[in-house]
């Protein structure tokens, strides 16, 4: 299936990885790549000097087109980027911040450059800045995005921009990717969908809960991880949700990113800072830690996970080759459908 997207990534499906932190890892990244969409690296759990060796980690298992994804507010973020740029990773995808530099730096080498938005006008400034594409996030995905839903924010956007248009939020199947093309997008953004894969190393407990979620148990909320967000809906999230951490659980908790991660806390500090205050470094630093436990463990009763509201539709773990060529194939069927439907 070729779209814009396609065309300006290099690749063969128009369906890209989501960057999420430690679920979108080099082996994930790799097996999407090979099967002929965009895997996105998620530089968040890596220090600036673990980055290069990362990055040539995910050049061994693929020789197909990959990024390196980043949210510019989050700790180590820039310089994680700037290993990216001196690595000349094909594909740059940022977040929450100006991406002005990013951009030019990655033209620099032919590389092409991807912008995160939520809402209008951070759409607009990214297409002044130069982005090659956009990735609109709706409200029913797990990242980080605003009110707007998937049906609405596609085509508002859409028709304000000359930039193709990766469509993130609910998607996860051909009906999706269909959807999506019909709205204006040229393609989708997965995370959920491929957080329950066969490639993706999460344990295989929060698999096996993820699967019997349904649409209804996320929960949306900003004051997880200091940004809004949408959530598995268990124990553990719902007290974060509802409990504001102290000064105290800052402070211990910007010491506890500080060894995870290996930044300055004085970095941390600003960082909650710039945000909503030190309770934001709090809630980082706990929501890491959640996901992490989630992720490594299975543990859903101290752990978080980050999931999109498309979890209720997802009920198996295919391979990442079956997962695309199934989507792609689904999507040409529903489009045929329609097409059909219009004509009788």
């Amino acid at each position: 299936m070729k779209t814009r997207m396609t065309e300006v990534l290099g690749i063969k499906h128009p369906i890209m990885l989501a960057g999420m932190a430690f679920i979108s890892l080099p082996k994930l990244v790799a097996a999407v790549s090979n099967a002929g969409g965009i895997g996105m690296l998620n530089s968040v759990a890596y220090t600036p000097g673990q980055m290069k060796d990362v990055i040539k980690q995910v050049k061994s298992l693929t020789d197909k087109p990959f990024g390196v994804n980043a949210t510019l507010i989050m700790p180590n973020a820039r310089e994680n980027i700037e290993v990216a740029l001196e690595e000349k990773v094909p594909i740059i995808n940022f977040a929450l911040g100006k991406g002005d530099w990013i951009i030019k730096a990655a033209h620099e080498y032919g590389g092409k450059v991807l912008a995160t938005v939520a809402i209008e006008k951070h759409a607009r400034r990214a297409e002044m800045d130069g982005a090659d594409a956009l990735v609109v996030t709706g409200h029913e995905a797990a990242a980080h995005g605003a009110d707007v839903g998937s049906l609405v924010l596609i085509p508002v956007i859409a028709r304000q921009t000359k930039l193709p248009i990766i469509a993130a939020g609910g998607f996860c199947d051909g009906r999706g990717l269909a959807a999506a093309l019909a709205l204006g997008a040229d393609g989708i953004s997965m995370g959920t969908r491929f957080m329950l894969t066969r490639e993706c190393d999460m344990h295989q407990k929060a698999k096996d809960l993820s699967l019997k979620a349904t649409a209804e148990d996320t929960i949306c909320s900003e004051k997880i991880d200091g940004l809004p967000g949408r959530w598995l809906k268990n124990k553990a999230a719902i007290k974060m949700a509802e409990k504001r951490p102290s000064l105290l659980q800052a402070f211990a908790s910007g010491l506890r990113m500080k060894r995870m991660i290996d930044v300055p806390f004085f970095k941390l500090f600003l960082g909650g800072l710039k945000q909503r205050g030190v309770q934001d470094l709090a809630r980082q630093a706990l929501s890491l830690k959640g996901l992490q436990v989630a992720i490594e463990n299975g543990d859903l009763e101290t752990g978080v996970l980050p999931v999109g509201q498309a979890i209720g539709l997802i009920k198996d773990l295919p391979t990442c080759k079956e997962l695309l060529e199934r989507t792609v194939a689904e999507a040409q069927e529903r489009v045929e459908d329609v097409r059909k439907k219009m004509t009788s």
